[in-house]
């Protein structure tokens, strides 16, 4: 049965690009979109359902389940630039135009840059390319991670396990009036302390993306090594600075996803902070080269290079 209100070729995009929901996700927005009168079997039927019953593809992209990372994921597969703080709206007036025609995808030939999921396949990318993804990742975390908080602006995405590795591991090690370190393993145990750091702790990171904030590595076997500095803020006043590092691997079987896999954090507060430590604008004092180094192939050594 063809959708009347889809085209043929907006069927085709929309069944990629509703791929990359969560199968609990697609029943619900099946549920939404048909009103609950039909009730799938299975991730196909799902989709089939809803392409049947939206009008047309603003109605159904506008959905509040269809979320502007899956979006931004979608047109980043099909090599489509898109700046990484586009709002839903316009990622969703990208999308039409790529399926009326009016958009190629020869990102490469403009000479605008790729956003960063790009395939696990590609082991090639220059440092360039693995900043670029760093830099795009560490805006949704950081974004998804601060909407958690009791006052936060809250995000269409969840927060949760599904980010994480089964077997990701964390190490957080803080430093206020003595120095104390916490592992955790698991993808829910690891979930579990970031979230109450936020929702329970008050906690918000503004990580410094630009100039020496960032650095990002990627080894030989696609591991992508990303080192961010920032602010820690509670209310109005500025706490310290924190350093996080992510081991960031491809997910095999959901194409351009990346899940953390190991994760360092260390805060220090202002009474710990070495004097003339400025925290306007924080940096990762080592090079490219030497956070490759850092890892030894399951973990991550623990801030030895890094001094703030």
């Amino acid at each position: 049965m063809a959708s009347l209100g889809l085209s043929e070729r907006e069927q085709a995009g929309c069944r990629q690009l509703l791929e990359y929901l969560e199968t609990e996700e697609l029943i619900a927005l099946t549920d939404t979109v048909t009103n609950r009168l039909v009730h799938p079997e299975s991730r196909q039927e799902a989709i089939h359902a809803i392409l049947v019953y939206s009008q047309n593809v603003e109605e159904l992209l506008k959905r509040r389940k269809v979320y502007r990372e899956i979006i931004f994921k979608y047109l980043a597969a099909q090599g489509i630039p898109v700046p990484p703080s586009s709002e839903k709206h316009l990622l969703i007036d990208r999308v039409k135009q790529y399926w009326s025609g009016q958009l190629t995808t020869c990102a490469s030939e403009s000479g605008e840059r790729k956003p960063h999921v790009e395939s696990h396949r590609d082991r090639q990318k220059s440092q360039h390319d693995v900043h670029d993804l760093g830099e795009e990742f560490c805006q949704w975390f950081f974004e998804l991670l601060n909407s958690q908080h009791p006052l936060g602006v809250k995000s269409e995405e969840r927060w949760g396990p599904q980010h994480f590795w089964e077997d990701a591991k964390m190490k957080f090690c803080y430093n206020t009036l003595e120095k104390n370190m916490e592992e955790y393993v698991g993808a829910e145990m690891v979930s579990l302390r970031l979230l109450s750091l936020v929702k329970e702790e008050y906690l918000l990171f503004n990580p410094n993306l630009h100039a020496n904030g960032l650095k990002c590595a990627m080894s030989p076997h696609g591991l992508v090594l990303i080192a961010v500095a920032g602010t820690v803020h509670r209310d109005n006043t500025c706490l310290g600075v924190f350093e996080q590092i992510f081991g960031l691997i491809s997910c095999p079987v959901r194409e351009n996803t990346w899940k953390i896999k190991v994760l360092n954090l260390k805060i220090v507060g202002q009474n710990a902070l070495e004097p003339g430590m400025q925290t306007e604008k924080p940096s990762i004092k080592y090079e490219s080269n030497q956070l490759q180094e850092m890892y030894d192939g399951k973990e991550l050594t623990v801030f030895e290079p890094q001094k703030f």
